[in-house]
């Protein structure tokens, strides 16, 4: 799962995940395939963590780059 900040100003619930209430600057676990649909809204959604596949895709393009 992927790890995303809530930056808004108010609590906010978010059906998506179970209907659960997330506080401002909490941290919460996504879904790896809806991490995009978070992260796309930067005045509201924080990355911290990238999802695990999409983590290993960026670390093969690296080691690409470096050969």
């Amino acid at each position: 799962m992927a790890r995303v900040r809530f930056i808004g100003p108010e609590p906010v619930t978010v059906p998506e995940l179970g209907g659960r209430t997330v506080q401002p600057d909490e941290v919460v676990e996504v879904p790896d395939e809806r991490y995009d649909g978070y992260v796309c809204q930067p005045t509201t959604w924080e990355a911290v963590e990238e999802p695990k596949a999409a983590a290993k895709k960026t670390a093969a393009k690296a080691s690409q780059k470096e050969d």
